[in-house]
């Protein structure tokens, strides 16, 4: 047991350290240097005292929400490392199969003569895309069928947002983006695959995609923050800046069901859920009129069972 607990502080004290990490230093470094102008516009001067306060305050960072994203963060790591070794799925399986679904329908054929830099590209470009899709996808499905809501609704219950309420998740809602991740991953190479042979390479940077890493390079972090960052109608017509995903936790009811993209709006665009930041004045966060609170530990990780159970039950006609 103390080897488990010892082994995976030190792999959550390497998050920090990968670029594959929302949490990674250097996006982190990057999401406060983005806050100099935010408040240099708010106030029109500079002081570092205020300047601190208003990128860390104490209302924020020691609130009772925020101290259960730290928590969660830990548990939710041990609960991962515990139960998901049980539930194989791999890449490479899905890959091969994708592969052969394709030259069955279609014959073999000679990999494309493409250059080692138009297949790299091609590569990098095609696993971005529908990663991102997916993951709308996936994020569209947890709002729209009552049964995951449930499981997702722990994310929402964030009453402020810090940077580590990105880890704020059910082990549930967890276990479904992995899957997605795996078959994502999976499709996608394995069409390469099928196409290009199997000298494939993705650009990178320092392990990370490198669309993603620009994506999180460029203020991710504050996508869960009090920090109202928006990239101006033009460019949020085509990627989700940290204020309309802000919007996307509002407990207005106005603002439900928007914003599920990650990184490219246009997903929202296509399924009429898109909303820009100037379209919105102010933003609180959480469920709404309903919300009950998820007030203990407990009640995080064993409500939406419950609840998830109980929409599966025909409702009673009155």
């Amino acid at each position: 047991m103390l080897d488990f607990l010892s082994i995976n502080i030190t792999e959550l004290s390497q998050y920090f350290f990968d670029a594959n990490k929302r949490i990674y230093m250097v996006y982190l470094f990057s999401a406060f240097a983005f806050t100099i102008p935010v408040y240099w516009l708010k106030f029109s001067s500079f002081s570092l005292v205020p300047f601190l306060r208003f990128v860390f305050p104490k209302s924020i960072y020691t609130h009772k929400s925020a101290r259960q994203d730290y928590v969660l963060l830990v548990i939710n790591k041990l609960v991962k490392s515990a139960l998901f070794p049980l539930v194989v799925i791999t890449m490479a399986p899905i890959a091969i199969g994708v592969s052969s679904i394709i030259e069955s329908a279609f014959g073999y054929m000679e990999p494309i003569a493409f250059s080692a830099t138009a297949i790299i590209v091609t590569f990098t470009v095609l696993l971005f895309l529908f990663d991102d899709f997916t993951r709308f996808c996936l994020h569209y499905l947890l709002h729209k069928i009552p049964f995951f809501w449930e499981f997702h609704k722990v994310h929402h219950s964030a009453l402020v947002l810090t940077p580590l309420t990105i880890y704020r998740s059910h082990p549930v809602e967890s276990l479904l983006y992995a899957f997605r991740m795996t078959l994502t991953q999976g499709f996608v190479v394995g069409v390469c695959y099928y196409f290009f042979g199997p000298n494939l390479k993705m650009y990178d940077i320092l392990g990370a995609n490198a669309f993603v890493f620009l994506f999180n390079f460029c203020g991710s972090n504050l996508r869960h923050s009090h920090i109202w960052l928006s990239w101006g109608d033009k460019v949020e017509n085509y990627f989700i800046s940290p204020a309309q995903h802000q919007i996307h936790h509002s407990d207005n009811p106005k603002h439900f069901d928007t914003n599920f993209g990650s990184a490219l709006a246009l997903w929202d665009r296509l399924f009429f859920c898109h909303i820009k930041a100037s379209q919105v004045n102010k933003v609180t966060y959480g469920i709404g009129a309903n919300y009950q609170g998820y007030n203990s530990l407990i009640q995080i990780y064993f409500e939406p069972f419950k609840k998830a159970a109980q929409s599966l039950l025909p409702k009673r006609k009155k």
